[in-house]
């Protein structure tokens, strides 16, 4: 006989009351993975879910020279170990180049436990950065980029990597600093670096560092010797700007587009065409100056890399799609690639020549490449800029208080590196003249300073 207080249990049972115990059944029993709870998916969760597969191991061995006690040396083989990310789905990876440097056979991993043999594409000592590549029957996934334009100190961040050789270890901080130098020996340094609490341990290099959103922002490159809490990532923008040149065609495959383009709002796009050679592929296509490029190929071009990998492997003479935006109407053209001129290449002194003469006309300065240790030794975020030698009396420049000696690193939106980004700058100062002037940044011994300079129409032709 039943108890009074007991509950009829053949009363029916709500559907919402069902639902909620089938839920809470299939979440806590083995092999129902595929039921979690919402709470569990935490956006970290889904970053890491995310970018997992492009996220690599890089693991090898390379011998290290050490002095003895006596004074001599001797070396001994060591396993290096690292972590990559795949920007194209042919297998370019970027990583440090301080992670492969020196290994003889360098072993890729990817998520699913498959290893490739990689060979180095190019490298770069001074950002340590490098892109390696290996070959696989299917496309590899791409990791999703973000900007390192916008980071704000304090906004969660989540490092990927080859921690110790535990392979595709996660970590979680914030954004310490930004800005950041590290001297890390006597011919090593980083400028710019993002600060981090992530951890990030030996065999991290080369990895991502995420946003919230899942998207890389960063690659992490050091930690500070017996420091907790203390780690650092190079920018994505940089990092991208130096893999654009690493994966150029002209440097890989000895052809050339002869364009060059960059991005009119924010960092990641739209893509504005700044340059066109003359005679070159781009010119013959139609292409013109301000155009939006759009796509080539089936790549969407969003940053300068871009329009490297939608050309990079084609043959001379493939005819390739390309989608621009111009006043405001879609206009589809192609563009055949080439074999690189030594045409082009005979008219480097004459361009330069020119373009010297009208940065003393227009501004009023004359200059030449500065050496990168001297803004390291003054600890400036800066790779590099141009060296004033001459200041023209009366021109908008001398009126400014621009002295020689000073190094010019910065105009407008572009950072001045070298005799190409200057003449980036003069080949664009007919739609500068429209602004009046232009802001410029100049560094003096340890301190930085800025101004403006009016601008006038070009007159130099454009190659």
């Amino acid at each position: 006989m039943l108890d009074p207080r007991c509950r009829d249990l053949s009363l029916p049972i709500p559907a919402v009351t069902l639902a909620l115990l089938a839920a809470v059944c299939l979440s806590t029993c083995p092999g129902f993975a595929w039921a979690v709870s919402h709470e569990r998916l935490t956006p970290i969760v889904r970053a890491v879910r995310d970018c997992g597969p492009a996220v690599v191991n890089i693991q090898g061995q390379k011998s290290v020279t050490s002095t003895t006690s006596g004074g001599g040396s001797s070396s001994r083989e060591v396993n290096g170990m690292g972590t990559g990310v795949v920007i194209d789905p042919r297998g370019y990876i970027l990583t440090n180049h301080h992670v492969v440097d020196g290994v003889r056979r360098i072993n890729v991993t990817l998520e699913n436990g498959r290893t490739y043999v990689a060979r180095i594409i190019a490298r770069d000592k001074s950002t340590d950065l490098a892109v390696i590549r290996i070959r696989t029957p299917s496309p590899l996934p791409v990791v999703p980029l973000g900007s390192s334009h916008d980071l704000m100190v304090g906004e969660t961040v989540i490092a990927v990597g080859n921690a110790y050789g535990y392979e595709h270890t996660v970590t979680q901080g914030i954004v310490s600093a930004l800005h950041r130098n590290v001297q890390v020996n006597e011919t090593q340094q980083y400028l710019d670096l993002i600060q981090t609490d992530a951890s990030i341990n030996p065999g991290n290099s080369g990895g991502p560092l995420l946003n919230i959103d899942g998207e890389m922002i960063g690659l992490n490159v050091a930690v500070r010797a017996g420091a907790q809490g203390i780690g650092f990532a190079i920018p994505l923008n940089k990092a991208l700007d130096v893999a654009a040149r690493l994966m150029s065609i002209e440097r890989l495959d000895n052809h050339w587009h002869g364009m060059a383009a960059m991005a009119v709002d924010g960092p990641t796009g739209p893509m504005t065409v700044a340059r066109i050679d003359r005679d070159s592929p781009a010119q013959l296509s139609g292409l013109q100056r301000g155009d939006l490029l759009e796509r080539i190929g089936s790549t969407r071009i969003r940053r300068a890399i871009d329009v490297e990998r939608a050309l990079l492997g084609r043959s001379v003479g493939d005819r390739v799609a390309m989608r621009v935006r111009r006043d405001g109407e879609i206009v589809n053209l192609d563009i055949a690639v080439a074999k690189r001129s030594s045409s082009a290449g005979g008219r480097t002194s004459q361009v330069a020549n020119s373009i010297q003469q009208a940065t003393w006309k227009m501004f009023g300065l004359r200059l030449t490449q500065a050496s990168s240790s001297a803004l390291r030794a003054a600890e400036l975020p800066y790779q590099g800029g141009m060296r004033v030698v001459a200041v023209r009396s009366g021109s908008s420049a001398a009126e400014q208080g621009v002295q020689k000696g000073d190094i010019l690193v910065k105009m407008h939106r572009w950072t001045i590196s070298s005799p190409k980004d200057v003449r980036q700058v003069i080949e664009n100062t007919d739609s500068l003249a429209r602004i009046g002037s232009v802001k410029f940044y100049i560094v003096r011994g340890d301190s930085t300073f800025f101004g403006h300079l009016a601008v006038g129409k070009s007159s130099v032709s454009r190659r």
